[in-house]
């Protein structure tokens, strides 16, 4: 039996799941948001729990065990808590501000480089840090993931844009000796 999959999921005060055939949606007071049924796996709502079962003990439905019961608890705290990451941007001249839907930052090259932000993800800018939130997991970790590729920070002195919580290995630069 799967570790994940067999835990059972808390449904909190102010949450509503509904289970369909095919899909589940999760209101709070936050959002709404729906996920597809797997195929081979079954969710019940035993009053105030969730469940995931799995209809056999084939290799298929074992893996898609653990997800979908992982996939419906980060719908339960997204629609709640909501989930959030914090971006770093370090470097001589680099700037990022807020321009209605739209980051604009100047990252050392020759122009200004753009991020229109999907529907239902926000963004705080404070100094030269990015906040990213939304209810979704998936896609504040995607657009996370999308402005951090614009830049990536480099190992020499660590300019570009990383992760609050991310260590970035330094290198020591040339080594060769005077003749």
């Amino acid at each position: 039996m799967s570790r994940i999959g067999k835990l059972p999921i808390a449904i909190p005060s102010g949450v509503t799941i509904t289970v369909d055939p095919d899909n589940i949606t999760v209101a709070g007071s936050k959002g709404t948001l729906t996920q597809f049924t797997m195929p081979g796996v079954t969710v019940k709502q035993e009053g105030d729990q969730v469940l995931v079962t799995r209809i056999n003990d084939e290799a298929p439905n074992r893996a898609k065990h653990g997800l979908m019961r992982t996939l419906v608890n980060n719908m339960v705290t997204g629609v709640t808590q909501g989930f959030s990451k914090k971006l770093e941007i370090n470097g001589v001249g680099f700037r990022v501000a807020l321009a209605g839907s739209d980051l604009k930052m100047n990252l050392g090259f020759s122009h200004e480089v753009v991020y229109h932000l999907p529907q239902g993800i926000q963004a705080v800018v404070e100094q030269n840090t990015i906040t990213i939130s939304g209810i979704d997991k998936q896609k504040v970790g995607q657009v996370a993931a999308e402005i951090r590729a614009l830049k990536k920070p480099e190992p020499y002195k660590g300019k570009g844009i990383k992760y609050a919580d991310e260590r970035i290995i330094r290198k020591s630069g040339k080594s060769g000796k005077d003749k």
